[in-house]
């Protein structure tokens, strides 16, 4: 009689015990699913940039996003040298001196005959209208994309470095003032290197020329 009862109970021990795992299992993973849609969301809300400072200008590249409406959708389209785009159902619009997003505003309004509700975003694939030069003793002059925050340390970098008889404390850069102006700033890149008067590695500007004589 004491075996038979042995048998009996050691099953049912053994089904409590699954009963329990599989109930607490199931617990936890109810628990932790309203977590994945409120990740989804704030990755959508943030991927969705309006850039206030930005002006879109000639020859960037630009991404033009309808969401749901994929013929209506653009990639990598370029403005062109009149400073305009065109777009499927509403034909050429002005993109050049707006930021992303006014054109998205006006995109949008646009749209509204065609499409309900469009929600549309802008983005800036290629920076080609921002540029900035490079002349005299350096190994590749020419005009470069002015794109993040380039000092002019890092635009003689980009350009390869100096070339033999490049006279390095005699740089300087010609920049373009709102009044139509030049000013020349002076940069000393023996001084500069070794630490001092780091004030002369300026952020270069749209436009700027840098002149190693």
């Amino acid at each position: 009689m004491k075996n038979n009862y042995s048998l009996w109970v050691k099953p049912m021990v053994v089904l409590a015990v699954c009963l329990f795992v599989s109930g607490w299992c199931m617990a936890q993973a109810g628990s932790t699913a309203p977590a994945s849609p409120a990740g989804q969301g704030s990755e959508v809300a943030a991927s969705k940039p309006h850039d206030a400072s930005f002006v879109i200008g000639n020859d960037d590249i630009l991404t033009i996003n309808v969401w749901k409406e994929p013929d209506v959708s653009q990639r990598a389209i370029p403005v062109r040298s009149d400073g305009k785009i065109s777009l499927p159902l509403i034909g050429e619009v002005q993109a050049t001196g707006r930021t992303p997003l006014a054109l998205e505003q006006d995109i949008t309004a646009r749209l509204k005959s065609y499409i309900a509700d469009a929600d549309v975003t802008v983005m800036v694939q290629q920076i080609n209208s921002q540029k900035y030069n490079m002349l005299g003793q350096v190994t590749k002059p020419g005009s470069y994309p002015l794109t993040n925050s380039v000092t002019v340390l890092d635009a003689i970098a980009i350009a390869g470095g100096f070339r033999d008889f490049a006279k390095q404390k005699s740089i300087y850069i010609l920049r373009q003032n709102p009044d139509g102006s030049q000013s020349r700033l002076p940069f000393n890149y023996k001084t500069v290197v070794k630490g001092r008067d780091s004030a002369q590695n300026i952020k270069l500007q749209p436009r700027d020329t840098i002149v190693v004589p």
